[in-house]
């Protein structure tokens, strides 16, 4: 019998159909497989109870047109927005008299900073009598960007720290008013982080390459936050908000340590959601064990969106997306919160925390 001798490459790309495989027509950014997993689904567009936002931005509202946006609000059974940018001066006085001569209810106006002329003399003590008449015309707490630790600078050109002393006046006065202040500091760890294959935020610094940090720009993530944290710490009359859960959703066991160390410290969740919808049970036992300390915040207002929070909340549905794969590719689950920690979240702590919101049109 005769024996063909074929060479062992030959057979090679002979058997391995990988060889032959056609090459892939799509980048990552576009790879959107639908899962064969079938689980029950829940899909929440209105919340179960009437919820408080307390964090929006409506920078057009002293003049718009405030019945569109009540129509989308009354489908998301949103009852009160707290519009973070209120500015100040003539701004709020506006805001504030569009809102009572059409929604009295329906709306809450936050103060804004003007960090212009920091270092001058004087300047804290200005500032400070500026929040206190914007609470007379109506504002009803104080937000402060991300821009205080970034780029926020003296008149002297120095970088202006978040725990800088020549704004104690300004954080003493909102705890003397009453009113809470609310601050975005920083931005996620993973944006000062290499961008390379270890960097799970890859897919959003690649298309959003503005939000790319350095320890240099202007410095690093851990002194940001250090400067928030002894801010709170020097000013325990005062409640603050940490804006997206301080940026630890993703170590919800530190979090919760600088929560016992800081009782004056309170958290809302805009823009962390999926964080805390792919660790179910961890964030299930924080909600269980701060449920006093959260509200309910989104960020933007892009009302399809606020479905993915209602089902992280209100659900115990699995394996679901979020609804903007760059921010969160992975899938997430409900973490199915009881009644009573819900009724906290979305509006209780919030009615305990701002001053001014019409309790009537809540449940008991």
């Amino acid at each position: 019998m005769k024996y063909l001798y074929v060479p062992a490459f030959l057979l090679l790309n002979v058997f391995d159909l990988s060889a032959q495989a056609p090459k892939p027509t799509m980048d990552f950014e576009k790879y959107e497989p639908v899962s064969t997993l079938v689980v029950p689904e829940h899909k929440v567009v209105r919340s179960k109870y009437p919820f408080i936002d307390v964090h929006n931005h409506q920078f057009a509202m002293p003049t718009m047109d405030l019945g569109t946006l009540i129509k989308e609000m009354d489908k998301l059974n949103m009852a009160v927005m707290v519009n973070l940018s209120g500015q100040s001066g003539d701004a709020i006085r506006k805001s504030t008299s569009n809102i009572r001569e059409h929604y009295p209810k329906r709306f809450i106006v936050f103060a804004n900073v003007d960090f212009k002329g920091v270092g001058e003399e004087g300047w804290a003590e200005k500032a400070a009598r500026q929040l206190e008449e914007d609470v007379r015309n109506g504002a009803n707490g104080l937000k402060i960007y991300k821009n205080l630790g970034f780029s926020v600078k003296d008149i002297a050109g120095n970088r202006v720290a978040v725990d800088d002393s020549r704004l104690d006046p300004v954080w003493k006065k909102a705890g003397e008013l009453g009113i809470p202040v609310l601050i975005h500091t920083a931005d996620p760890k993973s944006f000062w982080d290499p961008m390379d294959e270890n960097n799970e935020r890859w897919l959003e610094l690649a298309t959003h390459p503005g939000r790319k940090r350095g320890n240099d720009n202007p410095v690093p993530f851990d002194n940001l936050i250090a400067e928030q944290h002894r801010m709170f710490r020097k000013h325990p009359k005062t409640t603050f908000i940490a804006a997206h859960f301080g940026w630890y959703p993703n170590d919800l066991e530190r979090l919760g340590k600088l929560m016992d160390e800081m009782p004056n410290v309170v958290v809302e969740f805009g823009a962390v959601i999926a964080e805390l919808g792919r660790q179910p049970k961890m964030a299930k036992s924080f909600f269980t064990k701060y449920q006093d300390r959260i509200l309910f915040g989104k960020d933007s207002w892009v009302p399809d969106e606020y479905a993915t929070y209602f089902r992280v909340l209100e659900t115990e549905d699995e394996y679901f997306p979020y609804h903007k794969k760059y921010h969160a590719y992975w899938r997430m689950y409900g973490l199915g919160l009881p009644d009573s920690i819900l009724k906290k979240v979305y509006y209780k702590n919030a009615l305990r925390i701002i001053p001014n919101i019409d309790r009537k049109q809540f449940p008991e």
